[in-house]
């Protein structure tokens, strides 16, 4: 059984964050853990308050969790501060963390902010080193890369100079203005285009989460990174295209459409 640990925040409406991280990776066939960074109350409407864990907390969650069961991979998803992120990164260091994801989760969906501004340098700083692949949005691209992204040839700039300046490879996902369904991988100093069929659904509450979780899953379980993503985008479409419709605002995307 090969395992994978999510560090994110609680998400109690299950669309999003820790909750949909575990969906994500035990319908991949990958022993789920997870250390919880915050507390949310969030629903498909919107996120009305967050709850930050302590550094020393969080830091013995991850102890637990790496002296008992090792993981294959580590999905890390929404860290709100600098201080919770230098957690990370000096536990991750101190135990040799294989294949990191790090989906720079900074919006939610509806628009509420995650990250306090001032940490974006810090997780620039700490983490981007330890992952093997970033997985931004194009309103999250634009952040890291300086830059402004109106097209594809913008994504692809801005691909490379995330990539120049901190050597991990870059998922630029597409869907935010520019591209539709199409993300870009950049990796090893090569551009490719993942191609996706655009899937007409409101409903995209976590998403982000989700494809990250499942290219953690899919390292875990041995996939080169192009395989992992590239799986890890259809599994993504299916679950967007099975059509779940529930809450009165951007709703989740069915996590178990695979095994219905």
């Amino acid at each position: 059984m090969r395992t994978a640990l999510t560090i994110a925040g609680s998400d109690p409406s299950g669309g999003a964050g820790i909750q949909a991280d575990i969906k994500t990776m035990t319908v991949h066939g990958v022993y789920a853990m997870s250390a919880v960074a915050a507390l949310t109350a969030q629903n498909t409407t919107g996120v009305y308050g967050i709850m930050e864990v302590g550094p020393d907390f969080l830091a013995a969650q991850l102890d637990c969790i790496f002296t008992d069961i090792i993981p294959d991979a580590v999905k890390i998803g929404m860290l709100s501060s600098g201080e919770i992120m230098r957690t990370v990164s000096g536990k991750l260091r101190q135990y040799g963390a294989r294949h990191v994801v790090l989906d720079p989760v900074m919006v939610s969906t509806s628009g509420s902010r995650l990250m306090k501004e001032d940490a974006v340098h810090v997780m620039q700083k700490e983490l981007f080193s330890l992952a093997e692949i970033i997985t931004p949005n194009i309103p999250e691209a634009e952040v890291l890369s300086g830059m402004e992204i109106q097209s594809p040839e913008d994504m692809e700039k801005a691909a490379r100079l995330i990539y120049e300046n901190w050597h991990c490879a870059v998922l630029c996902k597409g869907g935010h203005r520019v591209s539709d369904a199409n993300d870009l991988l950049y990796w090893n100093g090569e551009a490719k285009w993942i191609e996706g069929q655009r899937i007409d659904n409101p409903n995209t509450h976590g998403t982000g989460c989700t494809l990250s979780s499942a290219i953690a899953s899919r390292l875990a379980l041995g996939c080169n990174l192009e395989e992992a993503v590239r799986k890890a985008k259809a599994y993504l479409s299916g679950a967007l295209a099975a059509g779940l419709n529930l809450g009165k605002g951007s709703g989740p995307v069915d996590h178990t459409f695979i095994i219905k």
